[in-house]
């Protein structure tokens, strides 16, 4: 819902340019929060070390999703504007990772 949401908003402001950055990278925060706390969520009562390690890789994760917002914007920039798309992808990732907390416990 949070990926719609975002898309129309970017739809609102950019109009219909907005709408596929708006998707793609609002799907594809979605789906690496939901892989962070599938990844943390076994050791999340661990010894710290365990969930430090784990920990690191979602946020490895998330600094991918960056890489994948640059590749895309430096691949098609037609297709992919770079404000829309990081808005997209931001706007997704941030409201989730504040949200992570109540989905681990």
């Amino acid at each position: 819902m949070l990926t719609a949401a975002v898309t129309a908003i970017l739809w609102a402001f950019w109009g219909r340019p907005a709408i596929v950055p708006g998707v793609v990278f609002g799907a594809l925060a979605a789906i690496i929060q939901f892989a962070a706390v599938v990844i943390v969520r076994p050791v999340w009562s661990a010894p710290f070390d365990r969930f430090l390690g784990r920990w690191g890789v979602g946020m490895a994760l998330r600094v991918a999703g960056i890489g994948v917002f640059l590749a895309a914007v430096l691949l098609d920039r037609e297709l992919f504007p770079p404000v829309p798309s990081a808005f997209a992808y931001l706007g997704v990732l941030i409201p989730l990772l504040f949200m992570e907390l109540r989905f681990l416990k």
